[in-house]
Parts: C-alpha cells; sequence; structure tokens
C-alpha cells in the first residue's frame, strides 16, 4: 500500500502551498487511525490489538499537531472551526 497525495500540489498557488500540505498530512493520519484501528477491531492476538490501538491513538496526536499548524496559518479554517463547534454545541441544547 503507498500514499498518494490527494492533490496535484505543483497546481497549487504558492501562497496555498504550506496550508495544502499541512491538509493532506492530516488526510493521511485520520486514513492511518482508520487503517489501524479497523486491523485492531479483527486482530485476534490481544497484544497486535494493544500495538495498533497505541499506534493509532499516536496518529491522533499527529492531526493535533497538523491541525495547530494548519490554524495558525489559516485564519479562515480557525474561524469555521470555531463556527462548527458553536453549531453543534446549539445543537445539543
Amino acid at each position: 500500500m503507498t500514499s498518494k497525495i490527494p492533490i496535484n500540489l505543483e497546481k497549487v498557488k504558492d501562497e496555498d502551498l504550506d496550508k495544502e500540505i499541512l491538509r493532506v498530512g492530516i488526510i493521511a493520519e485520520l486514513d492511518a487511525i482508520n487503517l489501524y484501528e479497523q486491523m485492531a477491531a479483527v486482530a485476534k492476538d490481544k497484544n497486535i490489538k494493544k500495538l495498533l490501538l497505541d499506534i493509532a491513538k499516536e496518529e491522533k496526536t499527529h492531526v493535533g499537531e497538523f491541525q495547530a499548524l494548519l490554524l495558525e496559518k489559516d485564519k479562515e479554517q480557525e474561524k469555521e472551526l470555531e463556527k462548527g463547534k458553536k453549531e453543534v454545541e446549539e445543537l445539543k441544547e
């Protein structure tokens, strides 16, 4: 299994390149989380299951790292993330 960047980075404007790289990093980490958690769900050996879930947890940290940098570089993303959070809170009331 080989990863492939889902967009052609050569076509991205220079001012957007770093943001797109961070987004691709987030996508890759989310894919990894899904893969490890799915494999853990079917693993027979408890040590393999434990290892896969531990690695998935580390990938979640990586998502946070990419997101933290993305929010520094893309203020609109930061604003919309907060807006989405507020909308969920309103739905829960």
